[in-house]
């Protein structure tokens, strides 16, 4: 039996992430020195001339700034949010630059972590998004572990997953019975046929077909069956959807992740928020006040003498806080049932070289194969849930994306004869209308899926206080361009592209749904093309109407989808629409109607979305872009 050489294969994906890596360097280098500030700002990728309006303490001792406007007033539009880590610096060229995550952002202030022990700010800096190393560090360490000599249950488990040894027959059992009895006939044998697997199965979960409902239950299966549970996905937002529900169903969990990175609704489940919640919580609070104090402190020192006799103060106090701070984590970690954190996440220093009975990664589809195996080191046995027919992972370096990088550990588990009898798919889908599912059902999923009686007919016009219109009774719906003169045009500042045609039109259509009582909370405009999301939320400055590339919506939905293909071109290019995985995430958000807005006659140049443009024009309810005028 053939398998891959795992030495090799560990050797061939670290040289492409130390490609991927200079790709994204790059990018952010070519961006501030082609881009002005003016342009950086509009990208929303850059804030100018605040001040530190304030410091105060976080969790783990982390310095957190309040930063304001300089000239007060609100922030202009931007895109950082709760997560992304920023560089602090007095001026774009200032080599000199402090490190940081953003907490939280208002209108009119942004809150950073600082990394920087030392932080001293200027009293004028700016704010720019920047990549981090922290990430390749981790994966490319992963890497290298991977490579080592493994025996016993590690050296069958990793035999398993690299095709040198043929998976053990599964022979699936029925628990005794069902957390959960809503779930359909492919969950639960889908739940039981995992239950069983020794050492991998894979859960395939098309949109709408309830992924997380099964692995809910399945976590809670084998919690009672006396396990404990490492539970990963690559994205900060799967992890908390995925410690809510799992909460919700009466686990003790524990989410790790910088606490900037957690959702609100799921902070009281993330590892800082128990630590501040423990028994030992007033120890905390007095040690809390003392680092406060001596953190104002700091910030008023008036010279270097006073202010380094500040900074030392605040070392001892941090280096005391953590010290307590380590004793509380190690038993919240070791009492939990489930510990969830995402698949980068998992080097978190608080699991420690912990084992696990079992390892459940989800979003797999996503995730790139070397941020997999930090989880996996934590257990031998693992569940692996996703859809390789949605997003792959986003990869910057086209050569890495062409030699590999972009091939998921599902994928390659899907496609191995060892491990590919693994794999169970969900077909129930409880999200959209019948006309909706059709055209992804037929062209990704063998016409497997089969719409609940709860979804198959609904319509916008079944809503409250929501009136029968042309567009709220339709469920999939075709507007045309070809022939409107509604051409794509390129941004100045990017390799984006818009189409001010297609944009009015979206426009129309939203103000005609909103007129109709369709809520505005529940309408998603998207367009594969992020100038396009710019021009659009220039039209429609909605503040509770979500608009966004198709990369922002997946794995969630909305009651009414606008997709703007943008293309529209005498040459007939289609770019990356062609890549019909977007495609199918944009067409499956929608549960009681999608619009599709586009250019029949330049998207019919390719054989894929020729079939999409037939299926509308037999199946959608059609207008010409010239009837809307």
């Amino acid at each position: 039996m053939t398998g891959l050489d795992r030495a090799a294969f560990a050797a061939h994906h670290r040289r492409l992430l130390r490609s991927e890596r200079d790709a994204e360097i790059a990018e952010g280098e070519r961006l501030l020195a082609q881009c002005s500030d003016a342009e950086l700002v509009a990208r929303g990728t850059t804030l100018l001339r605040l001040t530190v309006d304030d410091l105060e303490p976080g969790f783990g001792g982390r310095l957190h700034a309040v930063l304001r406007p300089s000239r007060g007033g609100d922030l202009p539009a931007h895109r950082l949010g709760p997560g992304d880590i920023v560089a602090l610096r007095a001026a774009r060229n200032d080599a000199h630059a402090h490190d940081a995550v953003i907490v939280r952002a208002a209108r009119d202030r942004v809150v950073v972590a600082l990394d920087d022990d030392d932080a001293d700010l200027p009293p004028l800096l700016r704010v720019d998004r920047r990549a981090s190393d922290v990430t390749y560090r981790r994966l490319d360490a992963a890497l290298a572990r991977l490579a080592a000599e493994a025996d016993g249950e590690r050296s069958r488990f990793l035999d398993v997953l690299f095709g040198h040894r043929s998976h053990p027959p599964i022979t699936p059992k029925e628990p005794d019975r069902w957390f959960d009895d809503r779930l359909d006939t492919s969950q639960r044998a889908a739940v039981a046929f995992a239950l069983a697997a020794d050492p991998v199965a894979l859960i395939h979960g098309p949109p709408g077909t309830g992924k997380t409902t099964a692995l809910v239950e399945l976590c809670r299966q084998a919690v009672a069956a006396g396990e404990r549970l490492l539970a990963c996905a690559p994205s900060n937002v799967a992890v908390d959807n995925l410690a809510e529900r799992l909460a919700g169903a009466g686990l003790r969990v524990v989410r790790l992740g910088h606490p900037a990175r957690v959702h609100a609704d799921v902070r009281d489940l993330s590892l800082a928020q128990q630590v501040a919640a423990s028994p030992d919580q007033k120890v905390l609070r007095s040690a809390k006040r003392e680092l406060d104090q001596a953190l104002r402190q700091m910030h008023r020192a008036q010279n270097r003498r006073d202010r380094a006799i500040a900074r030392d103060q605040v070392r001892r106090l941090r280096a005391e806080r953590r010290q307590l701070e380590l004793a509380i984590t190690r038993g919240l970690v070791d009492g939990a049932e489930v510990v969830l954190a995402t698949t980068t996440g998992a080097a978190d220093a608080a699991l420690g070289e912990r084992a696990f009975d079992r390892v459940i990664v989800d979003e797999a589809a996503q995730a790139l194969e070397a941020a997999c195996w930090i989880p996996l080191e934590h257990a031998d046995r693992c569940v692996l849930a996703g859809d390789h027919h949605q997003l792959p992972p986003t990869i910057l370096s086209p050569t890495a994306a062409r030699e590999g990088l972009a091939r998921t550990l599902f994928e390659r588990l899907r496609e191995s004869p060892t491990t590919s009898g693994t794999a169970r798919m969900l077909t129930h889908q409880y999200r959209m209308h019948e006309r909706v599912m059709a055209w992804p059902s037929r062209t990704f999923y063998d016409g497997r899926l089969v719409a609940g009686d709860s979804v198959r007919s609904h319509l916008l016009a079944d809503l409250p206080d929501v009136a029968t219109t042309e567009w709220t009774a339709e469920p999939l719906c075709f507007v045309d361009t070809a022939g409107c003169g509604h051409e794509e045009t390129v941004a100045a500042d990017e390799h984006s592209k818009h189409n001010e045609g297609e944009a009015a039109l979206c426009a129309r259509i939203v103000t005609d749904l909103l007129a109709a009582g369709v809520p505005a909370d529940a309408i998603a405009v998207l367009t594969p093309y992020h100038a396009q999301a710019q021009h659009l939320r220039e039209r429609l400055p909605q503040p509770r109407l979500e608009i966004g590339t198709v990369d922002a919506l997946q794995g969630r939905e909305k009651e009414a989808v606008v997709v703007s293909l943008v293309r529209s071109n005498d040459a007939g290019e289609v770019g990356f629409l062609a890549e019909l995985r977007r495609l199918n995430v944009a067409l499956t958000r929608a549960r009681r109607h999608l619009t599709v807005v586009g250019d029949s006659a330049t998207l019919a140049n390719d054989p894929a979305l020729l079939a999409l443009i037939e299926h509308l024009q037999q199946n959608a309810h059609y207008r010409s872009a010239f009837e809307l005028g």
